[in-house]
């Protein structure tokens, strides 16, 4: 009997949980706040702009440097277009070229003769005049076709198809040995400045402006921490109910297009409590949070909910029930 005695009395001081306070400890004081009501939805990563990188000549694609995924840089050539007609228009124009080349210097030694000839009184003058222009016809002719070979050789250097900014390659339309015209598209670019786009039911409109905040859970990223975002454009015209707005999240290129993300977004405000994590102790799968009662401190089981981090409680985590207006907690 006094053994059981014993025992009940030791097991009922252990559930009362009761501990002095500790000397000069300031305890925290627990008042309702109000704080956004936050609603999931589902946000779509989004490129600013998806555009085609196409080919400036016809022909036929000769080399292909990327694939889908690769980043690129704005100018970064990564095809070429080959086209067989160039390469024989340029041999054509060389050998023209070096036959008008051979033409100009025939008539510049000619003139140079008749010059000299017309200076010792030789040759009439009308004989000099007629050297001298055919020496600027056949220098003439010799730089016009130099200029056709230029707007050749200017094609052959458009066969590079270039990117036209910087992004990562969506997908491939073409493969090497494809044919393509002027201005057919060989790839598709994303531009990296990612954002995330959301679709709201149209309740959701009144309460949904620029600069707003959202929040990305942290198992969402694969990360332990939220990540959060601004909206930063609302678009005013709804479409099939829902109203469409871009998001900023700092880090979101690394997720793919077209992902679908869940988020958190102010639908109003509410009142809650919301106290700092680190008050909170978990123990067997409970949470608990310690009490001031008079001389001591009591452990209270509590209902976790969301966290709710601010710029004055960066560790802001709400609490659903336990606790009231008033109550004095102490840091575990």
């Amino acid at each position: 009997m006094i053994r059981q005695a014993f025992w009940f009395l030791a097991a009922a001081a252990s559930l009362s949980s009761i501990t002095s306070v500790a000397a000069g400890a300031e305890p925290l004081t627990v008042n309702q706040l109000s704080i956004a009501d936050e609603k999931a939805v589902f946000a779509t990563v989004e490129s600013i702009s998806v555009v085609p990188a196409r080919s400036r000549i016809g022909g036929t694609i000769a080399q292909l440097h990327v694939r889908e995924g690769d980043a690129v840089t704005r100018g970064q050539a990564i095809a070429v277009v080959g086209d067989e007609k160039l390469v024989l228009q340029m041999k054509a124009l060389d050998a023209q070229i070096q036959a008008l080349q051979a033409q100009a210097d025939q008539a510049q030694t000619d003139f140079d003769r008749i010059e000299g000839l017309v200076e010792r009184g030789t040759l009439p003058r009308t004989r000099l005049d007629e050297a001298r222009t055919l020496l600027n016809v056949s220098q003439n002719n010799l730089r016009a076709k130099i200029a056709e070979r230029g707007v050749v050789q200017q094609q052959q250097t458009e066969g590079q198809v270039l990117a036209p900014q910087d992004g990562r390659v969506l997908k491939r339309l073409v493969a090497v040995g494809s044919v393509v015209l002027p201005g057919d598209p060989v790839v598709t670019v994303a531009q990296q400045n990612f954002k995330l786009r959301l679709r709201l039911p149209e309740e959701h409109a009144r309460f949904l402006k620029a600069g707003d905040r959202i929040r990305l859970d942290g198992d969402e990223s694969g990360e332990h921490t939220a990540r959060s975002g601004v909206i930063d454009l609302v678009y005013p015209q709804i479409e099939e109910g829902r109203v469409v707005a871009d998001a900023t999240v700092e880090g979101i290129g690394e997720y793919f297009v077209g992902d679908r993300l869940r988020v958190w977004i102010s639908g109003g405000t509410r009142p809650a409590f919301v106290i700092p994590s680190s008050y909170v102790k978990t123990r067997f799968g409970i949470d608990y949070v310690r009490l001031r009662n008079g001389d001591g401190t009591i452990e209270v089981p509590v209902q976790r909910g969301h966290e709710m981090p601010t710029a004055a409680l960066p560790e802001g985590l709400e609490i659903l029930s336990g606790l009231r207006t008033g109550d004095q907690l102490e840091r575990p």
